[in-house]
């Protein structure tokens, strides 16, 4: 369901239409190629052994009797990389990762410092001599105390991962884990709180989930003894791929290609490389080109899952409503290494409120997990929960309509955001508006059933982009995009070159270049690929139709102003142009090669004017008094897409994250024993939803156009798994009659609370 808000309107021909997936045939009929699909003649196969324990010093490693093993060609541990310079690797849009640290991930230097943390590998002949090798090789430890709880993480006595790698934010004093401290706000918190009418304070606790992605990571490393090399993997960002390998590889990076291949499924997760260092360095060892697959257990014990963290919350409202200050502190544990997405949380909470007193801290820390990854939205969600939860709870005391009271305080056009700048036009009033008119919020309820409510943020950005547009002397149009596809891009690309060239949406083939063939292209995360290549695939398509228009003219002996592009055609501009009939893309493409070659269009930029993006979410529960259990009745998304490019992809990711977002709030946790082992490495004990956990979930689309973008488009692959763990807490604590402060809310803990209350 789409609601059109625009104020400017634009008659868009294929834009906003339900076009064929290009992909969609390939992969029901499995010829799509994923991460392991990939063989080479010759090809080894590469396995890699994972420390046991989660803290413990790397005493000694002989591999000797791993390396005599027939079928065995390699082994490696971590003196086979050289040692890179601290030097930063461009990861996320606004953040980097020190190189050594990623390569200290991949294989652990001298210490492991999680359950699951590379510390040797082999290359064989197969798969079963691989893993044979790996039992043979011998590690020494010496085992360390950990800890994996980020409260537990900042306290004197913890024990310290890293001596000295905090940066200058963390005060003086602070424990040894701490790596930052982070603050925005404007106002005074304690001036707001006293003109309250009743605060509420609260400290919210989420587990750490991960992405869930069914295609595990996958690597074929190619390195020839030319010291070339070539890489195909599942990644959502292979210039990324390339440029980090290429500095932990010491290779220029013109020497590495990496081709991405389908994925099955990133939300972030594969933002960042596990295997594929580990394969190049297997490959050049044995100069045979090496495959890598992870298992399940691995995905779950040794890629990023997200942070876990523990909130505190202070909140003061009037009794009309008014919230008159928002205090938030953020502890963020990001696993092993620096870098948490805590600061993303602080800047995101209170976004969606228009606060003169607000203030946000956020604390990153690292524990004895592993290396924390982008989860859609990173950050968010936990800030999200926490802050939604305590607006909820004092409008419900005060027995206000929990819409009424954030409609009141929302964000709008012009607001000063709690991070700093000033919105511009934005879209949460009407998602706002859009559930209140809904018949979901007046739908009745049953017993032992609630309803809960909560308003998400998240940003957008442009990064590196560069497209180029060929047009083929049938007049048939490929465009070549340096983007992997993980939520419909290819389709996107092609509707909007249509849009622009005036053709058939079947007339434009979108691909994903390999690194050897476009400019850099930032990685596929940030809600960026529709805005930023949207933006510069038009571009593009603009410049291959100024050039026809020249061509047009050039025929026709006119002057190239005087040719104007229409409906698909150059055209006079005008009666003092010329009488001439016009001139289609095939046409002008047929002749093409004796008015000056090949047409073709390029753009290259790193666009501003992206568009944040806001959502509101609702939905119902019901609880089972006697087990605890929760069933989800009822789900509906609101939310701002600027302008629905395929709204069959739109609602797809609306409906994606909520489905995510329903997971981590009911059901979804890394679990850790006390040695700091994880206990649930599978996806037995590690419940994402199924299909029969869920209902259908509606979507209703709003569209108030982004200002920077020719098309109005907004990012909206991220704000979609903002609210759902605040909306879905809000409506299991009405139906229970207890105020759940901790997720996931399993049935037993559902239980336990109801049976305390």
């Amino acid at each position: 369901m789409a609601l059109d808000n625009t104020e400017k309107k634009r008659d868009f021909k294929v834009v906003g239409t339900r076009v064929e997936r290009p992909d969609g045939i390939d992969k029901v009929t499995g010829r799509a190629r994923y991460g392991a699909d990939m063989s080479a003649p010759g090809m080894l196969i590469g396995r890699v052994l994972r420390s046991p324990h989660a803290h413990a010093k790397i005493v000694n490693i002989d591999t000797s009797k791993a390396e005599a093993l027939p079928g065995v060609h390699a082994v490696i541990t971590r003196k086979d990389f050289e040692q890179p310079h601290h030097n930063s690797v461009h990861i996320l849009e606004s953040a980097s990762q020190d190189v050594v640290d990623i390569l200290d991930n991949c294989m652990a230097g001298e210490k492991a410092l999680y359950d699951g943390h590379a510390v040797a590998a082999v290359a064989a002949t197969s798969a079963p001599i691989a893993r044979r090798a790996l039992k043979l090789i011998d590690v020494t430890y010496e085992v360390l105390p950990h800890v994996t709880d980020v409260d537990a993480a900042m306290t004197p006595d913890a024990p310290i991962l890293h001596e000295g790698r905090a940066e200058e934010t963390a005060p003086e004093g602070s424990s040894g884990n701490v790596m930052a401290r982070h603050e925005f706000g404007h106002g005074d918190i304690e001036a707001g709180l006293a003109k309250a009418d009743r605060i509420v304070e609260r400290t919210y606790k989420t587990e750490a989930t991960h992405q869930g992605y069914i295609e595990p990571h996958a690597c074929l490393a190619t390195f020839g003894p030319d010291g070339q090399a070539d890489l195909f993997c599942c990644t959502q960002g292979h210039y990324m791929v390339r440029n980090t390998c290429a500095s932990i590889m010491g290779l220029k990076q013109g020497q590495l290609r990496v081709t991405a291949s389908e994925i099955g499924g990133g939300f972030g997760g594969k933002t960042t490389v596990f295997l594929e260092p580990v394969a190049l360095c297997l490959s050049r060892k044995t100069s045979r080109p090496v495959k890598m697959v992870m298992s399940r257990s691995e995905v779950l014990r040794a890629s990023g899952p997200t942070a876990s963290s523990s909130i505190d919350v202070r909140i003061g409202m009037t009794k009309d409503g008014k919230i008159t200050a928002g205090f938030a502190e953020l502890r963020y544990q990001g696993g092993a290494y620096p870098g948490s997405p805590v600061e993303f949380g602080a800047m995101s909470g209170f976004a969606p409120y228009d606060l003169e007193n607000v203030k946000t801290i956020g604390w990153d820390v690292v524990t004895n997990r592993p290396k924390q990854a982008a989860y859609r939205a990173p950050g968010a969600p936990m800030a999200a929960y926490a802050i939604e939860s305590a607006i909820d709870e004092l409008a419900k005391g005060f027995g206000l309509d929990p819409l009424e009271v954030r409609l009141m305080n929302a964000s709008r056009e012009g607001t000063k955001a709690s991070y700093g700048p000033t919105f511009p036009a934005i879209g949460l009033e009407a998602t706002l508006k859009a559930a209140k008119d809904h018949p979901h919020w007046s739908a009745p309820l049953g017993p032992n059933q609630g309803r809960g409510v909560a308003c998400g943020f998240w940003f957008n950005f442009g990064g590196d982009t560069c497209v180029t547009l060929n047009v083929a002397p049938d007049g048939t149009i490929n465009v070549s995009e340096g983007n992997p596809d993980i939520g419909g891009s290819r389709a996107s690309m092609s509707m909007m070159a249509a849009e622009e060239l005036g053709v058939p949406y079947d007339q434009v083939r979108t691909i994903v270049a390999d690194t050897a063939s476009l400019g850099q292209n930032e990685v596929t995360d940030g809600s960026r690929v529709t805005f930023a290549v949207g933006l510069a695939t038009i571009k593009a398509a603009q410049a291959a139709k100024q050039e026809m228009c020249k061509r047009a003219a050039m025929t026709w002996g006119i002057d190239e102003d005087a040719v104007v592009w229409e409906d698909g055609a150059a055209k006079p501009a005008g009666p003092n142009a010329g009488e001439f009939p016009p001139l289609t893309i095939a046409e002008i493409a047929a002749t093409a090669s004796n008015t000056g070659g090949p047409i073709a269009g390029h753009h290259e930029a790193n666009p501003e004017g992206a568009g944040v993006s806001f959502a509101t979410h609702m939905v119902d529960t019901e609880v089972d008094p006697e087990t605890g259990y929760t069933k989800i009745v009822r789900y509906t998304v609101f939310q701002d897409a600027g302008k629905a490019v395929h709204p069959d992809y739109v609602e797809g990711q609306f409906q994606g994250g909520a489905a995510q977002g329903i997971g981590w709030a009911l059901n979804e946790e890394y679990i850790y024993g006390e040695d700091g082992t994880l206990q649930n490495a599978g996806f037995l004990d590690y419940r994402i939803p199924v299909a029969s956990d869920l209902p259908m979930i509606d979507t209703v689309i709003l569209e108030i156009p982004n200002p920077g973008h020719p098309y109005g488009v907004r990012g909206v692959g991220e704000t979609s798994i903002v609210p759902p763990l605040a909306a879905v807490s809000n409506a299991v604590s009405e139906a229970a009659g207890v105020r759940m402060t901790e997720l996931p809310m399993s049935p037993p803990r559902l239980l336990a609370a109801m049976q305390s209350k």
